[in-house]
């Protein structure tokens, strides 16, 4: 009987190590799935990061091309008046 009470008992706890083992394995895999999930989210983080700086370069360069005109048609005020001005004293 002590032969078979101390083969159970290694049954037992070989049992019990696998099941460890198969929970180590699960927890692993799915470590490595939210690994494979973050890698994806940062991907697609960085890939609407150089679609946003692309947007805000275009955008600074028409900002510059909207301010570039607006000096363009003050100074064209300016001098319209100036020559209105100009009529009206003669």
């Amino acid at each position: 009987m002590s032969g078979e009470t101390t083969l159970k008992e290694v049954i037992g706890r070989l049992g019990k190590a696998l099941t460890s083992l198969e929970d180590a394995v699960d927890a692993r895999l799915e470590h490595e799935q939210d690994f494979v999930d973050s890698d994806a989210e940062l991907q697609r983080m960085n890939a609407d990061r150089a679609r946003l700086a692309q947007e805000i370069d275009k955008s600074e360069a028409r900002a510059e091309r909207l301010e570039d005109v607006n000096r363009e048609v003050s100074r064209r005020l300016v001098t319209a008046m100036e020559t209105i001005r100009a009529v009206l004293d003669r």
